[in-house]
C-alpha cells in the first residue's frame, strides 16, 4: 500500500528546472511542440518539423518511444483490431506506421537541443525508459493512456527526474495512485496536464477549471495537453493557471501524419506562443499600484471645485460646489463634510478647493 505523499503549497510552486529552461510560477509558460508521428518516417520531415517548431517558439519538441512489439502484440483477433479509415487494421499495423525509429531518437534530440528546444519523449514500456536514459534525457512524459500502467511509472520514477504527465481519461482517484506512484519512486517534480483523451477534443469538453483544481488538489504545477482544432482553450488555460501548454504539431497538415487532422502548422503554433506571451504578461500580479502608463492620466480623476463665485463667510453647498474634471481640488470623497461649512476667504468661480479655503480647515483641527 502507497503512503500519502505530502502535498503543500511549498512543493506547487517549486520551479522545476529543465537545462536551460524551467517550468514554475515565475517562468515563461513552458510550449511544448509533440511531433508523435507526423513525419511518416521519414527522418527528413522529421528534421524539418523540428526546424519549424524552434522558429515557431517552441521551448521543447516531444517523441513518443515505442514500437509495435513493445506497445502491443501481433494478433488479429478481434481485441485487436479496428476500422481505421473506413478499413480493418490491426493495432500492431498502426503501430508500425506511427512509430518513430529508435535509431532516429539520438539524432533528433541533437538537432532539438541544438535548436535550443529541449527534447524529451514518452515512453511506453520499461525498455524505452532504459533507452531514453542512455538519450540522458531530461524529463518524460507520462501519455494520458499511461496513467495507469503502474509498472510503468515505477520505472520512470526511479529516474528521479520531473515527469508531464496528462490526465486524458483518469479519475481522480487513478490520478491520485500515479502521483502517489512517481513520488513514492523518487520523482518530485511533477507537471499535470488536463487534457481530453479525444482526437480532436471540442471546447465544450475541455473543463478547464479542473486546471486549478488540479494544483490545490495533488500539490502540483499544472498545464493543458490541447487537442482542440483552435488556440481557444490553451490560451484561456494560462489565464486559470497553467504552466505548460502541449499541442500536436505538423509541417503541413496536408501531407498526412497520424495526427495531423488536429495537429497545427507552423504559422497556427507561432500564433499561439504569440498569444500565450501576451496574455501571461497580461496577468502580472495582485497589486494595487498604478500602471506606468496611467500615472499621467490621474490628472482626469474628478475633484472638488468652487462652481461659483463664493463670498468670505458664504456657506458651502450643492450649488456653488461641485466634484468636476480635474483632479486638482480635495478628493470628492470629503464633499458631504464641506457642505454646509464657511469659505475662509472669497473664492472665485473654477478654483480648486483646499483645506486653506474652508473654515476649520482638514477635519481633525489642521
Amino acid at each position: 500500500m502507497l503512503k500519502e505523499c505530502p502535498m503543500n503549497s511549498e512543493m506547487k510552486n517549486a520551479e522545476i528546472k529543465i537545462g536551460t529552461h524551467a517550468i514554475g510560477p515565475d517562468s515563461p509558460v513552458f510550449m511544448i511542440a509533440e511531433m508523435s508521428g507526423n513525419h511518416n518516417r521519414d527522418l527528413a520531415r522529421a528534421h524539418a518539423i523540428i526546424d519549424a517548431a524552434a522558429d515557431a517558439g517552441a521551448d521543447a519538441l516531444k517523441l513518443q518511444t515505442y514500437t509495435a512489439d513493445t506497445i502491443t502484440l501481433n494478433s488479429d483477433r478481434p481485441e485487436f483490431t479496428l476500422t481505421w479509415q473506413g478499413k480493418t487494421r490491426t493495432l500492431y499495423e498502426l503501430y508500425q506506421e506511427g512509430a518513430t525509429p529508435w535509431e532516429w531518437h539520438a539524432e533528433l534530440f541533437a538537432h532539438a537541443r541544438e535548436r535550443g528546444m529541449t527534447p524529451f519523449s514518452s515512453p511506453f514500456d520499461t525498455t524505452a525508459v532504459d533507452f531514453l536514459e542512455e538519450l540522458h534525457t531530461q524529463l518524460y512524459k507520462v501519455a494520458s493512456f499511461e496513467v495507469v500502467d503502474i509498472p510503468l511509472l515505477e520505472a520512470i520514477g526511479k529516474t528521479g527526474k520531473p515527469v508531464i504527465m496528462s490526465r486524458g481519461m483518469s479519475t481522480f482517484e487513478e490520478l491520485e495512485l500515479a502521483v502517489a506512484t512517481l513520488r513514492e519512486s523518487g520523482t518530485t517534480d511533477i507537471v499535470i496536464l488536463q487534457c481530453v483523451s479525444a482526437y480532436p477534443a471540442k471546447p465544450e469538453d475541455m473543463n478547464l477549471l479542473t486546471i486549478p483544481y488540479l494544483a490545490e488538489r495533488f500539490g502540483v504545477l499544472t498545464g493543458l495537453s490541447d487537442h482542440t482544432l483552435t488556440n481557444d482553450s490553451a490560451i484561456a488555460a494560462v489565464a486559470l493557471g497553467a504552466r505548460a501548454i502541449e499541442k500536436h504539431m505538423t509541417d503541413a497538415r496536408a501531407e498526412g501524419g497520424v495526427d495531423s487532422a488536429f495537429s497545427l502548422e507552423p504559422a497556427e503554433f507561432a500564433a499561439l506562443v504569440r498569444s500565450v506571451r501576451t496574455v501571461e504578461a497580461a496577468l502580472g500580479k495582485p497589486t494595487d499600484a498604478r500602471a506606468v502608463r496611467e500615472e499621467g492620466e490621474t490628472r482626469f480623476r474628478k475633484s472638488l471645485f468652487a462652481a461659483a463665485d463664493i463670498k468670505r463667510g458664504e456657506i458651502f453647498t450643492g450649488k456653488n460646489v461641485r466634484s468636476v474634471r480635474p483632479s486638482m481640488g480635495l478628493p470628492p470623497k470629503y464633499y458631504r463634510q464641506i457642505l454646509g461649512k464657511r469659505a475662509a476667504r472669497d473664492i472665485s468661480f473654477a478654483t480648486p478647493l483646499t483645506w486653506a479655503l474652508i473654515e476649520g480647515g482638514q477635519p481633525g483641527g489642521s
